[in-house]
């Protein structure tokens, strides 16, 4: 069977997420001392070996730090041969209309995605020219639309802000500013069983009132989980993976490249 044939009653969907690699046109330039390309083909080659056969490979935001067509369509090289169905949605630093011209003619960019038992919505929870997020009333349509015809599907959504604390006190201005909106739209929708986002650079899971709320490392930098002020972690980069089963239960894991090199410079060009 293809990674494409999955369906409620055969085995889970097969699922990784890729989040903040945070590119540039130039393959020489780095962030804070990473050669972000380099690091996203290290995270890119375990996902291939660790997961030879993924459905879906879903790409949530700061593709790109300069928001260069050359930054997308190195993203793109790196990951095109990964997964049966890749989805990419914004970051703070995207330019959402360089992408969508980037994969023009590909569903890159469609918002809801059915495979197997599940319903998958990716949100552009961007403001241009801000660093926060906000869901504006066409995203929150778009999410209760996919909600309300999910039909017997579960629900995985998706964004690039974090909807919640993560207890990095200088985060907090910079997440989702509308998030009580969001959690409105989710009152009452047990079929939603988990919200995925980026962002934040480091790894999170934990469950509130039956929700499961996910966020994972970057491909690049990592930020120091409980920090009051920017800290930027030795952590490897890595990756999210997702098994999304039948009944609508979800396993997740994160693994880190430990094949690349961390060498953080700290006086070189910031975040």
């Amino acid at each position: 069977m293809s990674p494409s044939d999955a369906s409620q009653d055969s085995a889970p969907v097969r699922v990784v997420q890729l989040t903040d690699p945070h590119l540039f046109a130039s393959p020489d330039k780095t962030l804070l001392g990473v050669n972000t390309r380099d690091s996203l083909r290290h995270v890119a080659e375990q996902v291939r070996r660790e997961h030879p056969a993924l459905d879906v490979l879903l790409c949530t935001g700061d593709l790109s730090q300069d928001g260069s067509v050359a930054s997308y369509q190195a993203f793109e090289d790196a990951t095109a041969t990964l997964a049966a169905r890749t989805r990419w949605l914004p970051g703070n630093h995207d330019r959402l209309e360089t992408m969508a011209a980037v994969t023009e003619g590909s569903d890159r960019l469609q918002a809801v995605t059915d495979v197997g038992g599940w319903r998958i919505v990716t949100l552009v929870s961007t403001v241009p020219g801000a660093t926060h997020g906000w869901l504006d009333d066409t995203q929150l349509a778009v999410l209760e639309q996919a909600l309300e015809g999910a039909g017997e599907r579960h629900c995985l959504v998706c964004l690039h802000h974090q909807p919640v604390d993560i207890g990095c006190a200088w985060m907090a201005p910079i997440g989702l500013r509308n998030a009580e909106a969001l959690f409105a739209c989710l009152q009452g929708r047990a079929q939603v069983k988990a919200l995925l986002w980026g962002h934040v650079h480091q790894a999170c899971d934990r469950t509130v009132d039956g929700l499961r709320l996910l966020a994972s490392p970057s491909t690049c930098i990592q930020f120091a989980p409980a920090s009051e002020d920017f800290v930027v972690s030795e952590e490897h980069p890595g990756y999210r993976w997702l098994h999304l089963h039948p009944d609508g239960r979800l396993d997740t894991g994160v693994e880190r490249a430990r094949d690349f090199q961390v060498t953080l410079d700290l006086e070189g060009p910031g975040y």
